[in-house]
């Protein structure tokens, strides 16, 4: 607990996670690119970025972008925060939120790309509501993002992958869908960037195969 205080105490004084209390947690919607990065290049946001591993990650490969990554727990995001100001990656932030209040933050087509990595699939079916990919999320994403804009999703589960296949059939209209079920045995392998989470290496030490699909909103 002593950490964790420490750690909240520090990202109150951090200039790249923006909080509850912080000035520009209320001023932010639709002014990323005047307000914190100052310049007007394409927004990538990671959904549950955890520790930041893939914000970080994809900041460290493509200096031309910027990076937003998204989570609640404010001890995960002083991880990726720590790592960027190590790392000198000014074009990177991280919102402390909900996934489901991202819409409070982000204005219409301000996003260019979403990156959505090993969320909790719910596999019960009571929690399909709480799914990032249900068609109330993908909805908002949809909105958020910028037209023919970028949905990147990679999952261990099954049952998540095939459930978010099903939702964009029946309920979304997208250009340029690919999948995989066996990503680094796949031709999409590159896609990824060699980036793996904490979740993605568990899972592929137990011998899961990475699914992976990609697609784009058609407006």
């Amino acid at each position: 607990m002593r950490k964790k205080l420490v750690r909240f105490a520090e990202n109150a004084l951090r200039d790249n996670i923006i909080e509850p209390g912080k000035p520009l947690f209320d001023e932010i919607k639709g002014n990323w690119h005047q307000l914190y990065f100052k310049n007007d290049c394409p927004i990538t946001v990671e959904l549950g970025c955890g520790d930041g591993e893939y914000t970080v990650g994809l900041a460290g490969m493509q200096p031309e972008r910027n990076f937003i990554g998204v989570d609640i727990k404010g001890d995960r995001l002083h991880q990726g925060s720590t790592i960027a100001i190590e790392k000198d990656l000014k074009q990177v932030g991280f919102l402390r939120s909900q996934i489901h209040l991202l819409d409070k933050f982000f204005g219409e087509g301000e996003v260019d790309e979403f990156w959505l990595t090993f969320p909790d699939p719910r596999p019960k079916k009571g929690d399909a509501k709480r799914r990032l990919t249900n068609p109330r999320f993908l909805q908002m994403y949809q909105q958020i993002c910028k037209p023919n804009g970028w949905f990147k999703f990679k999952t261990d589960s099954t049952s998540l992958f095939d459930y978010t296949l099903e939702v964009l059939e029946q309920e979304f209209k997208v250009e340029n869908l690919e999948y995989t079920r066996d990503l680094y045995k796949s031709d999409m392998m590159a896609d990824h960037h060699g980036i793996k989470t904490k979740y993605e290496r568990i899972w592929t030490e137990k011998g899961e195969n990475i699914k992976y699909l990609k697609f784009r909103f058609k407006k």
